[in-house]
């Protein structure tokens, strides 16, 4: 036995007692929901200023250096260390006649401080005075054109300015929180002490005044077990923005998963940026407390100038990965042993506002998992702005234990249903241009998705006509569109990531015979099965497949339903990427043979001479998704199907013609013969339009 045989059959007899130990273990009640956490509560909330102001000493907060040198300068030292809140007063005082931002620097900094000081007292109205002063001066520090020609950005105390604005913007919104007072849409006034703050609150972004239930802040927070991610420097306070359950009537709602939470950026704009705060504390101001999302823009217009947005994409995900209401339906164990029992939870989830004018990108897991198998490559993909401005991320669910041409009907249907919803008109341009990326039997439904059955699926079952069926209408109709059916227009891309295109050696005589001991079949399915074996003697030749078939059965090499998919055509509309794993096998003196499997996946069976690209992962099959370079092929896929329909719509506007081949001719000589669909669409409002020139 050579090396390489022997390497491959321990795998496979590793696996053999892997399953065996991990479903005698689900059989003892050891499975269920998701136990992984993503997120840890801070002791204290992280904060940049905390060592430059040594805010966790003994002594309390204390002013930095650069501060104790303007005091200097204004013989202010002693005047701080008898009283900082005179010294505070006699800093404003200077301001009346000085035009140096390090002065207004100073100021922002001391009532900051003093604000900690006063929060820490339990004097919350004092407390919002001074941050109040701290967050106008260090926007006046920033924004104020009469210090244009003394600002300057490379100095470190700039991005002190900018910190300060944000903790002084956070301590506030902190206390206005804790109170009940921070709700979207209101307009409020906040007096403290001897300020009074009229402010308005808006919603910047696809979001809407009543998708906020409440907020918690991003620095309590940190990450755990998901990569950190579309962390962007600037202004602004991240926060994370729980969702509230909408109306039912409203199409969208049946893809927004409970308990959802989004990032939010929270910024105060005051409205006069040229008015001097430190000019006398004794007036009202005027600001409009703005809440963005930095999914629609990463940047903004403040004070003629553009700014980036402080935003933090990762801690929401996180946040909502750890909630009770996502645990209870990411159930991939219950998925796989009771698929009946988790259907209730299968379908397309968005966790961002759904937008008609971005491409869905549909991932699709693979068995005994769920959406959250996605989500390390949902957060890489999105923290790249070119996808995030003109990709939006679905997730399909369905229970893994059933074969996965059930499932495959599923989603069709599911599909459907989502465009008929959503778009029932078809003005809606993006999504013509669908995407789909599946993980290992996730591939597999999603390549079912584009292709024509005709009959060969029905073959596999029978010789006989399909319209010579005897049975109950309903059991009839629902065998017809398990084996007869179209490819979808709407999906234009295919990736499929360690996918068993030709079966897998781990769906052996074995587990297949474990699979039927432990996994429960759905009742429906088993059922309608019976039914037409019972009325139709004689018709049915591989009747298993449609009473006993697991999801396990339905990926064995030798069933019949992968010759069947791969004698089927193919959409020519669509293109097809691969993406395989491949494990280095060690040589017993050294050095390394030639990789032939993932550990679940043979080269042979995971490769398709029909994809225009294939990249090879050093990857063990479970983790191939999961791995920085197919996140980065996944990343150039989806630039590439940009560049593609854009090219379309240009053609299509060149010509002024109503319909266009699917590809550029490039693609075409691969994908097949460009068959002409619908591109564009009747002239419709600026808000269902396709917009391409993101």
């Amino acid at each position: 036995m050579d090396r390489s045989q022997h390497t491959s059959e321990t795998r496979l007899c590793q696996s053999w007692l892997s399953l065996l130990l991990l479903l005698t273990l689900l059989l003892a009640g050891i499975g269920g929901c998701s136990t992984q956490k993503f997120l840890v509560r801070r002791d204290t909330p992280a904060n940049p200023l905390a060592i430059p102001l040594q805010i966790a000493s003994s002594k309390g907060p204390q002013v930095s250096s650069r501060t104790s040198n303007v005091l200097r300068r204004y013989a202010l030292t002693e005047v701080y260390g008898n009283d900082p809140a005179v010294c505070l007063e006699e800093l404003q005082a200077l301001l009346e006649t000085e035009v140096d931002g390090e002065l207004v620097f100073s100021i922002s900094e001391l009532a900051y401080i003093l604000g900690k000081r006063a929060e820490k007292g339990h004097d919350a109205a004092r407390a919002l005075d001074m941050y109040g002063v701290a967050v106008s001066n260090a926007y006046m520090y920033l924004f104020s054109s009469e210090f244009d020609p003394i600002r300057n950005p490379y100095d470190p105390q700039f991005r002190g300015a900018c910190d300060l604005y944000n903790e002084s913007l956070e301590s506030t919104l902190r206390l206005v929180n804790a109170t009940g007072q921070l709700h979207p849409g209101r307009s409020y006034k906040v007096t403290a002490g001897q300020q009074t703050y009229e402010v308005a609150t808006v919603v910047r972004g696809n979001w809407h005044n009543e998708d906020f239930e409440r907020f918690e802040f991003v620095s309590d927070f940190k990450l755990d077990g998901l990569p950190s991610s579309g962390l962007t420097y600037g202004l602004g306070v991240p926060l994370i923005a729980v969702r509230k359950k909408g109306d039912p009537n409203d199409s969208r709602e049946a893809y927004y998963p409970d308990g959802l939470s989004f990032p939010v950026t929270a910024l105060l704009r005051v409205v006069r940026p040229d008015a001097r705060p430190g000019r006398g504390a004794k007036h009202r101001h005027h600001c409009v407390l703005e809440l963005h999302d930095p999914l629609a823009s990463s940047d903004l217009q403040l004070a003629g100038r553009l700014v980036p947005l402080q935003s933090d994409l990762s801690t929401s995900l996180a946040y909502f990965l750890d909630s009770p209401q996502f645990r209870q339906k990411d159930s991939a164990t219950q998925g796989l042993l009771n698929p009946q029992k988790t259907d209730a939870h299968r379908g397309v989830y968005m966790l961002e506002p759904f937008d008609p004018t971005r491409i869905p990108v549909v991932m699709v897991h693979g068995l005994w998992s769920s959406p959250v198998t996605w989500m390390p490559m949902f957060n890489d993909l999105r923290s790249f702005s070119e996808l995030r401005k003109n990709y939006q991320f679905w997730f399909y669910q369905y229970p893994t234990g059933q074969p996965f041409w059930l499932s495959s009907t599923q989603m069709r249907e599911d599909l459907a249903r989502l465009r008929h919803s959503l778009d029932p008109q078809h003005r809606f341009l993006a999504l013509d241009q669908t995407v789909l990326v599946g993980h290992s039997m996730g591939g597999l439904v999603s390549r079912m998705q584009t292709i024509d059955s005709r009959d060969e699926f029905w073959k596999i079952l029978s010789d006989e006509p399909f319209d010579k069926l005897q049975g109950d209408p309903k059991d009839i109709t629902k065998l017809r569109e398990a084996a007869f059916f179209n490819a979808n227009r709407d999906i234009r891309r295919v990736v499929t990531i360690g996918t068993p295109h030709r079966g897998s050696d781990y769906a052996n005589d074995f587990t297949q015979w474990l699979g039927r001991k432990v996994i429960k079949l759905p009742a429906m399915m088993v059922s309608t099965g019976q039914n037409l074996v019972k009325k139709n003697p004689g018709v049915f030749q591989n009747a298993d497949l449609l009473i006993n078939n697991t999801s396990i059965d339905s990926l064995n090499p030798h069933s019949p339903v992968f010759p069947a998919m791969l004698r089927a055509p193919r959409a020519p509309w669509v293109t097809y990427h691969n993406i395989v794993g491949l494990i280095p096998n060690r040589k017993w003196f050294g050095g390394e043979e030639q990789a032939t499997d993932d550990g679940v996946v043979t080269y042979d069976s995971a490769h398709m001479d029909d994809a225009v690209s294939e990249v090879i992962v050093p990857s063990e099959h479970q983790n191939i998704h999961r791995n920085p370079k197919a996140i980065l092929e996944v990343r150039r896929i989806l630039l590439e199907h940009l560049e593609d329909v854009r090219d379309e719509y240009r053609m299509a506007q060149r010509q002024n013609a109503p319909r266009v081949a699917t590809s550029n001719p490039s693609k075409a000589k691969i994908a097949g013969n460009p068959t002409p669909v619908k591109l564009i669409s009747a002239p419709q409002s600026r808000a269902t339009q396709f917009d391409l020139s993101k």
